[in-house]
């Protein structure tokens, strides 16, 4: 458990609620967390769903792991250590997205299972959706878009997920995709049948 290193400090609550944002933006706030391999198809899913969702007049956003490390994170590397502080910043980002009513759609690798639980127990309205992006690594491989496989298979990038480091899957997640046997608009279908259904969003 990460300790609290700042004294004197004070939760302090707005006027405006969470409930009152909901209203406002006329759909709930929660999040949809992508996680699975490199190049097994997470950003593609969550660019994918956004589009689906802002069609739809839903309140969206996208935290993708490039980007982030570009800004908030670009301080952390990739060590078991900066990566459970990659996904602690993001699970608290996430869920700052939901308070304020926004459909957040986080695509990254977050490869252990206790950070990606850590990220959960954020969310005590069961508002986080874990979404298991599955792809061989083989497969991962041949797409390789950044040519980040060939690079750790070289030894050039070091702790690389699924092959140098580990990814621990998803042992429960609300959806599980194989992306290498399913087309990214069954996808879509898929995660948008659940959020029709669990009351997420209206049924379509």
């Amino acid at each position: 458990m990460l300790q609290q290193k700042a004294t004197n400090v004070y939760w302090h609550h707005g006027a405006i609620t969470r409930t009152d944002r909901e209203r406002l933006n006329g759909h709930r706030g929660f999040t949809v967390w992508f996680t699975g391999l490199s190049a097994a198809g997470k950003s593609t899913l969550a660019v994918a769903m956004e589009e689906a969702l802002f069609e739809r007049g839903y309140h969206t956003y996208i935290l993708d792991g490039d980007n982030i490390r570009h800004g908030l994170n670009k301080n952390l590397g990739f060590s078991p250590e900066d990566r459970e502080e990659n996904i602690r910043r993001i699970g608290e980002v996430a869920k700052l997205f939901s308070d304020c009513g926004i459909i957040t759609m986080t695509a990254f690798i977050s490869p252990y299972r206790q950070d990606r639980q850590t990220a959960r127990s954020l969310f005590d309205d069961h508002s986080f959706i874990e979404v298991f992006v599955d792809c061989p690594v083989e497969v991962c491989e041949q797409r390789d878009p950044k040519g980040i496989y060939t690079k750790a298979r070289q030894g050039i990038i070091p702790s690389f997920t699924g092959i140098s480091a580990p990814y621990e899957p998803p042992e429960n997640p609300e959806i599980h995709l194989r992306t290498d046997q399913m087309p990214l608009a069954e996808c879509v279908s898929i995660i948008l049948e659940y959020l029709g259904k669990q009351k997420f969003i209206p049924s379509l």
